[in-house]
């Protein structure tokens, strides 16, 4: 863990974000961090495409930054089953 200086109107743009999203200054940070990663990484994505690959990521135990880089990204959406089958 480390310490990064951010601007006043960042700060309050991340508790703003945070607060509608039920999330703390510091988890929405690490959001938009992870979805900026991963989009730079990986242009071609959408932002729902970063999105569905953070939830699988999150299934298969977290976001790992070597395995983003060594391997390509999964595009293909998620299956979901229907809600009588869960």
């Amino acid at each position: 863990m480390g310490i990064v200086k951010i601007s006043d109107l960042m700060h309050e743009n991340l508790r703003v974000a945070g607060n509608a999203l039920s999330r703390s200054i510091n988890a929405q940070a690490e959001h938009w961090m992870r979805v900026g990663m991963l989009a730079e990484m990986h242009p071609e994505l959408s932002h729902q495409a970063i999105c569905q690959w953070l939830v699988r990521a999150e299934l298969a135990g977290g976001l790992d930054i070597a395995g983003v880089v060594a391997s390509p990204v999964d595009t293909t959406p998620p299956v979901v089953a229907p809600a009588e089958a869960r």
